[in-house]
């Protein structure tokens, strides 16, 4: 460190300098920081560049004092670069917990759920009547992450309150763990939304963005009458595109499988049209794997 202390103190003793700046530059090289990083890191640097060298430590030490609206949620730090002095601006706990915030947001993405789902966590998934489903998510996040080919989802069969809609979220919680991208929504809710979308003419955009996610969750499925059109042309085309590309696709309902396909065999209308429940349900069951979900309802125990 002797020979870049000696170019230092030679450059801060140049004409050329200001005495406002030489005062500033010297502030700079008599932090604890700096003089920690040039001791460390004296080896490295190329005292013939001490000009550089100069504006970056000092460059640093401003920075580090008086946060600029350029580096405003980062904190600067000296680094070693083809042997000159440079500073890097990394992200401050505050940025990096908004950016894994952004990131776990478009990775677990929420339609038309309640927001508290994305605190769902399989160790708070206890109690009577859920252990088999718990151990069948288990089960999925394992073959899921560790085996190669097609894993199938869950099809969650069960009473109003007894945590089906809590378990896809903390499946979809865990699997983000693993940078596994979950789309968990509510479908007839979704469902409504197409029908909408008919007059805006961006039915098919609409479709496409669900039926490509990693894993598809679709809560709810068979809540209300389903018109023909939007188990033939919407749920129809989703499950077929998964069933051909393998993609994992969970459902939750308040119907068994068997329950499901009588109930999508009777449109709006009170029409019959069995063959075309049984193609959906075909679907469905190559998708999924269903699991009985039982217990008592704690949708409003407090």
């Amino acid at each position: 460190m002797e020979n870049l202390g000696s170019r230092l103190a030679e450059y801060l003793n140049s004409k050329n300098l200001t005495e406002d700046y030489r005062r500033l530059l010297n502030d700079a090289l008599n932090d604890s920081d700096v003089q920690k990083f040039l001791k460390e890191n004296s080896d490295r640097i190329n005292p013939n560049a001490i000009s550089t060298s100069a504006a970056s430590i000092y460059e640093f030490y401003n920075n580090k004092r008086h946060t600029s609206e350029l580096t405003r949620g980062y904190y600067p730090k000296l680094i070693v670069n083809n042997h000159n002095i440079e500073v890097a601006y990394y992200p401050n706990e505050r940025t990096q917990n908004r950016e894994k915030r952004s990131q776990y947001e478009s990775s677990f993405v929420l339609m038309d759920m309640a927001p508290d789902i994305r605190r769902a966590k399989l160790d708070d998934y206890d109690g009577e009547g859920r252990q088999d489903a718990l151990g069948k998510a288990l089960d999925f996040i394992d073959n899921y992450l560790h085996q190669d080919g097609f894993t199938p989802g869950l099809y969650l069969a069960g009473d109003f309150g007894v945590g089906k809609t809590y378990l896809l979220g903390a499946i979809a919680n865990e699997l983000f763990k693993h940078d596994v991208h979950t789309t968990l929504m509510h479908f007839p809710t979704f469902a409504v939304e197409m029908k909408d979308s008919i007059g805006q003419n961006n039915v098919l955009a609409k479709v496409n963005k669900i039926k490509g996610a990693d894993i598809l969750m679709l809560d709810d499925i068979g809540a209300d009458t389903m018109s023909s059109w939007i188990r033939d042309e919407v749920l129809g085309v989703i499950l077929q595109y998964r069933m051909q590309e393998n993609l994992p696709t969970f459902f939750s309902s308040n119907f068994s499988m068997k329950e499901l396909e009588q109930h999508l065999a009777v449109n709006q209308r009170g029409e019959e049209e069995p063959v075309k429940a049984k193609r959906i349900m075909e679907r469905v069951k190559y998708l999924s794997r269903e699991v009985i979900v039982t217990g008592e309802n704690r949708r409003f125990k407090k």
